[in-house]
């Protein structure tokens, strides 16, 4: 049993082993979706002018809606505070 649990062990540090070092090598990586390098071109003048332009837009949405001041969700719950007793000395 104690042989077993050894052998499994081992195997189990040998194939994280593989993978870390396959992961460091730069070829293809074994598991799919998982990117650890930033392998995505850059994007292009007309992209960044056009993510400028939305960007612009939803600012200028932003500023657009009316600032309604402070609001309190629980003002109708929460119990008016008492009134501060004087001190008479």
């Amino acid at each position: 049993m104690r042989c077993k649990t050894i052998g499994a062990t081992f195997i189990l540090l040998l194939m994280t082993q593989v993978i870390s070092a396959q992961e460091n090598s730069g070829s293809a990586p074994l598991r799919p979706g998982v990117h650890l390098k930033n392998d995505a071109p850059s994007r292009t003048k007309e992209q960044k002018e056009y993510d400028k332009a939305i960007d612009r837009e939803y600012r200028s949405k932003l500023k657009e809606i009316p600032d309604a001041g402070k609001r309190d969700p629980w003002a109708n719950i929460r119990p008016t505070p008492p009134a501060a007793a004087k001190n008479t000395q």
